[in-house]
């Protein structure tokens, strides 16, 4: 009998322990404070990114000037050559030929003018028939210096120091006037063309209206950044009415000739942004691919309110619609919260906030 009211006496002990426990840890719960803070507003920077075409400085096409076969190559498919150097050699002895045939004319009519000179200062012949001969013997020169452009553009040398493109015809091929040999490119520099839309060129035209030209910054297809940076020195004339875009050109040193004509990359600019908006991406979440910030009014409620981002930053977000710097929003707990919930907030400065979140820099 006694143990029984003894083991009921503890069943109920138990029991009543679960329920203070129980309580005690409602009543904990209800106690939970959530972090909240307000977007930073300040002037800052962010890196825009902008997909580029990557062209040579000098880029040409190298074309045969005469008719001919193509007797000789000095150089090879991706070699570097100087300017001036010899690159073709097309057979030059049809030129050859008509250059000693000028040449002859041209001293045949030289003696006859001299011969003409001998009379005429015995005024045997007359001034105009002098003249005549002289005029003669002038185009006989000129032939002769047609005749030699004609041979000397059998020869194709370099017009500039660059690098051999693969070629367009081989040893023996049988060349027209103006027929491709291969191209040539000057790869020392690299202008870089990238499309800003309206509203970045105007920020851009009012940071530099009285400062050096703006740096920038070139990613390459293996998604590293080109060591070099680049500087914008060109915008166009006009905006493409159909994008609402205007081509900017930056130029990009190349000492080691890792760039190439016809790359892509993405060119990294630096655009400013005053009294910007700024929250931590913690603080967001996405419904149906839209950001949305829970927002604490003065009932201590909060409220689902959709954002826009207009600009990512590592762990931030560049807010341009849907916030105030005045607004409290969650930075904690999001996810433990719903539409109209009344909370337990500690508020701390987005001074505090921001700079310690990773990769925050000023």
């Amino acid at each position: 009998m006694k143990r029984t009211v003894l083991l009921m006496g503890m069943s109920l002990g138990f029991l009543y322990c679960s329920s203070s426990c129980t309580k005690h840890e409602e009543v904990k719960e209800e106690k939970v404070k959530f972090l909240v803070t307000s977007p930073l507003q300040k002037d800052t920077t962010i890196t825009k990114e902008y997909v580029s075409q990557i062209h040579s400085i000098q880029h040409i096409e190298v074309r045969a000037l005469e008719k001919g076969y193509l007797q000789k190559i000095f150089v090879d498919e991706g070699q570097q050559v100087h300017e001036g150097q010899i690159m073709f050699q097309i057979m030059p002895l049809l030129y050859q030929a008509e250059l000693k045939k000028a040449e002859a004319e041209a001293k045949f009519v030289d003696i006859e003018y001299k011969n003409t000179k001998k009379l005429a200062d015995g005024n045997v012949v007359s001034p105009n028939e002098l003249a005549l001969s002289q005029a003669k013997l002038e185009k006989a020169k000129a032939e002769v210096a047609l005749a030699q452009t004609h041979l000397g553009f059998t020869t194709i040398r370099a017009p500039f120091s660059g690098i051999m493109d693969h070629f367009q015809a081989r040893l023996g091929s049988l060349l027209d006037e103006g027929d491709l040999l291969t191209t040539l490119s000057d790869n020392s520099k690299m202008w870089v063309y990238y499309n800003v839309p309206e509203a970045e060129y105007l920020a851009y035209k009012g940071q530099t209206q009285s400062s050096s030209p703006m740096q920038v910054q070139l990613r390459m297809a293996n998604n590293e950044v080109f060591p070099y940076p680049g500087v914008v020195q060109t915008i166009e004339a006009d905006f493409n009415n159909e994008t609402g875009n205007i081509a900017f050109r930056a130029t990009f040193p190349n000492p080691k000739g890792l760039l190439r004509n016809g790359e892509t990359g993405s060119v990294l600019m630096t655009v400013p942004l005053r009294n910007a908006i700024i929250i931590p991406q913690k603080a967001t979440f996405e419904v149906l691919e839209k950001k949305f910030v829970y927002v604490v009014d003065d009932k201590k409620k909060v409220h689902q309110r959709e954002v826009t981002v207009a600009a990512e930053m590592p762990e931030l977000y560049i807010v341009s619609g849907g916030l105030k710097a005045s607004d409290k929003i969650m930075l904690e707990g999001i996810r433990k919260v719903k539409d109209g919930d009344k909370i337990d907030f500690k508020y701390e400065d987005p001074k505090q906030v921001i700079p310690h979140l990773q990769a925050y820099s000023e």
